[in-house]
C-alpha cells in the first residue's frame, strides 16, 4: 500500500488505507488542529526522534473497556492500602516529561520529544489531555496520560518510580472513567502488562464505530468540569 505523505492542512487518509503494522502516514506537524483530526479519525503519533512524524492506526486495536478491568489480589490490597495519593491533573507536564525520561528497556530514547511534550501540553491547557498522578509522602511517584476522544480516553504514556504506583494510578482512572460513563480506553498497541489488566484486542473497524458513537454521543460533555480524565496508554 502507498504511504501518504500529508500536506499543510490537518487532513488524514482513511485508516483502513494503512500498511499491515497501521503505518498510515508521514509529514505534517503537531498543531493542535492536527491532533484533534487525528484522535477523532482513531490516528495518534509515534516516531523517532529526529525522525518525520510519523501517524498510525493500527488494526486489531488494544482497548481496555472499563468493565473489565482485571484487579489482582495483591494489587487490590494496595490500592485498599492508601499507600498512594491518586490526584487528578494536578501535574500533567510532570507526568509526560518522567514518561519521556523513564529508561524502557525495548526502547532506546523516547518518542516524546520536547516538540511532543509541547503539543500535550497545548492539549491539556484546553481540556483535552488529562493525566492521573501517584503521590507518596509529597513525591510524585507514577502516573498515566492521554487525550480525551469523544467517550474515549487514548492513552499515551505512563511511569512508576515505585512498585504498582502507576497501576494505582490507571485503576483510579479507569474507574472515573466507569463513573463518568466513557466506553473505552484505548491503549493502542498490544501490551502483555496492559492485557494482564483487562486489555484486549479488538478489530479497527469496531473501535473506530465506537469511537464515532462516542463523539455522537459525549457532545453535552463539551464543558465538563476540569479534573474529571477521560483517556489513556502506550
Amino acid at each position: 500500500m502507498a504511504l501518504f505523505r500529508l500536506g499543510p492542512d490537518p487532513i488524514f487518509p482513511p485508516p483502513h488505507l494503512a500498511e499491515p503494522e497501521g503505518l498510515l502516514a508521514i509529514g505534517g506537524d503537531l498543531s493542535t488542529e492536527r491532533l484533534i483530526a487525528a484522535y477523532r479519525a482513531g490516528i495518534f503519533p509515534w516516531f523517532e526522534p529526529g525522525g518525520p512524524i510519523l501517524w498510525w492506526s493500527p488494526d486489531p486495536r488494544l482497548v481496555l473497556f472499563p468493565g473489565e478491568l482485571r484487579v489482582s489480589r495483591r494489587l487490590a490490597r494496595t490500592v485498599r492500602s492508601g499507600r498512594f495519593e491518586v490526584r487528578f491533573d494536578s501535574a500533567f507536564d510532570r507526568v509526560v516529561r518522567a514518561c519521556a525520561e523513564t529508561p524502557r528497556g525495548h526502547e532506546d530514547g523516547t518518542w516524546i520529544t520536547p516538540e511532543m511534550q509541547d503539543a500535550y501540553a497545548r492539549l491539556h491547557r484546553l481540556g483535552l489531555a488529562r493525566s492521573v498522578e501517584a503521590w507518596r509522602d509529597g513525591e510524585l511517584v507514577g502516573g498515566v496520560y492521554g487525550v480525551l476522544a469523544g467517550r474515549c480516553f487514548c492513552g499515551e504514556s505512563m511511569f512508576h518510580a515505585e512498585t504498582d504506583a502507576s497501576k494505582v494510578a490507571l485503576v483510579a482512572l479507569v474507574e472515573r472513567l466507569a463513573d463518568e460513563g466513557f466506553d473505552m480506553l484505548d491503549c493502542q498497541v498490544r501490551s502483555e502488562h496492559l492485557m494482564s489488566l483487562g486489555a484486549r484486542e479488538v478489530p479497527r473497524d469496531e473501535y473506530l464505530m465506537r469511537l464515532g458513537r462516542g463523539y455522537a454521543d459525549a457532545a453535552p460533555r463539551a464543558g465538563a468540569r476540569r479534573g474529571a480524565p477521560s483517556r489513556l496508554a502506550r
